[in-house]
């Protein structure tokens, strides 16, 4: 029931844009802030990450989010039916899934996602990233813990808030809910 895939894929594409920077895996970690161990795993398909622990990854190695876990093609026009769709990582311990849901990794400044917060998550912890992020809440109910707070979202509920504060989202009730997340660089001017 928990799809993983595309992890090997994921990996594969870390591992080649860290050589094409000419980092060793633990120059790459010093620099995210993780263990070299658990990058060495990411490169080697062992273990699905976060997408807050991706983002802070493809940031050093300066490539986009979506081309990490999208497709190969880049079009100006992305249609991705929803029986199409396949690009799915993550596992219960995350407590999370996700689904990518367009590939525009040199024309764009936004990630759109889907996340599927689990019934049965284990906490994970909060995360952080340097995009803004924007949420709706498309089924379900989650509780956004932001900087410490709970904040409880229902169906049709939204929120922004800044990625580099500490945030993560809870399944209320050990229900699945289905989340619309946008990651946009904040913009350097």
């Amino acid at each position: 029931m928990f799809l993983i895939s595309n992890i090997g894929h994921i990996g594969k594409r870390i591992k080649e844009a860290r050589l094409k920077k000419k980092f060793t895996q633990q120059e790459l970690a010093d620099r995210c802030g993780l263990t070299k161990s658990l990058i060495s795993k990411i490169e080697h398909g062992q273990t699905a990450s976060a997408i807050a622990t991706l983002s802070k990854i493809t940031k050093e190695l300066e490539v986009s989010l979506s081309w990490v876990l999208g497709e190969d093609k880049e079009e100006n026009l992305i249609i991705s039916p929803s029986k199409s769709r396949t690009s799915k990582v993550g596992n219960k311990e995350m407590g999370y899934l996700y689904e990518t849901l367009a590939n525009r990794p040199q024309l764009s400044k936004i990630e759109p996602i889907i996340a599927t917060v689990l019934p049965d998550s284990s906490e994970e912890g909060p995360f952080t990233h340097l995009e803004d992020e924007f949420i709706l809440v498309l089924s379900g109910s989650i509780y956004l813990s932001y900087d410490g707070e709970n904040h409880l979202l229902e169906e049709g509920d939204s929120a922004y808030f800044n990625g580099t504060v500490p945030h993560v989202f809870l399944p209320v009730d050990r229900k699945e809910a289905k989340v619309l997340s946008i990651f946009i660089e904040p913009s350097s001017i």
